[in-house]
């Protein structure tokens, strides 16, 4: 398995400037972006991946659209301001090419936690791990994430961990920390 699809990136696991996913691809979904711009793309797995996982969305009547997939060093840096939802440079996931932002119509496309309750918000939390993906900031685990809620942003871990980590209500950092503690005691 590719180790990158379960790396952990955040303040402490940042990734350096130069990191970009060797193979990203548009991932074909509706996306609230013109073709040809970067954040329609996630690394290859995940896209096909996110492609799967909107199209049976559609399939049940859902409306789900893309906002935001890769985003380079260089984008986010521009982007950073201080605010908790805007990763500093090298901490944003969306560098990996694995994390991948979903909003609807009935919240104007925005990313905002109101996306939880609306039908495609509890679709996409319920049906995540069949396509490989972790909401990546769950409600009540800001204090292990250090990240607020954002129920609109998604991951790609493959399907086994995301599945695990669903069963367990493990986030990736107590997913990793408990790697960590098995290495240690072997």
């Amino acid at each position: 398995m590719n180790t990158n699809y379960i790396r952990l990136i955040n303040k402490e696991h940042p990734l350096p400037e130069s990191f970009v996913p060797d193979n990203l691809k548009d991932i074909g979904i509706p996306f609230d972006a013109p073709y040809g711009d970067p954040k329609r793309l996630l690394e290859e797995k995940a896209a096909h991946a996110a492609l799967d996982l909107v199209t049976r969305a559609r399939q049940e009547g859902l409306n789900l659209y893309g906002i935001s997939g890769y985003r380079s060093y260089k984008r986010q840096k521009e982007l950073f301001t201080g605010s908790p939802y805007v990763a500093a440079p090298g901490t944003s996931e969306h560098q990996s090419g694995l994390a991948l932002d979903l909003s609807c119509p009935e919240v104007q496309m925005k990313l905002e936690e109101g996306f939880a309750r609306t039908a495609e918000g509890i679709w996409l939390a319920h049906h995540a791990p069949l396509y490989g993906f972790v909401l990546r900031y769950p409600k009540n685990k800001e204090h292990i994430t250090q990240v607020p809620y954002e129920p609109w942003h998604i991951r790609y871990v493959t399907k086994p961990l995301a599945s695990y980590l669903s069963l367990t209500g493990m986030t990736l950092e107590e997913y990793h920390s408990l790697q960590e503690n098995i290495k240690e005691a072997l």
